[in-house]
């Protein structure tokens, strides 16, 4: 009975270091959104500007200048609007860890 308990416990501690593996970086979800116009993990392959490696800070000012209007924009200041700070700053801080 106690290898049995043994045998349990080593499994679920595989899943669980399974599931921590398998884990995206944190705001690479949210972050999904911006590959359609800034390329695949924020490497743009056209006119519109990369975001991978952006410095966490300029690139959440950047959004926060769409946000409030400051920045013109044909559609950047109704994306922004979805997200809420919290949200903008891991976009953020995922495109800044991109290299």
């Amino acid at each position: 009975m106690k290898s049995r308990a043994t045998l349990t416990a080593l499994f679920c501690l595989g899943l669980a270091q399974s599931a921590l593996a398998a884990a995206p970086p944190p705001g690479r979800s949210l972050a999904a959104t911006c590959f359609n116009c800034h390329g695949s993990d924020g490497r743009s392959q056209g006119a519109i500007a990369s975001l991978a490696g952006m410095p966490s800070d300029t690139l959440l000012a950047t959004l926060e200048e769409f946000r409030s209007g400051a920045r013109p924009a044909t559609i950047m200041h109704q994306i922004v609007r979805g997200y809420t700070p919290q949200q903008l700053e891991l976009i953020a801080r995922y495109f800044a860890q991109l290299k």
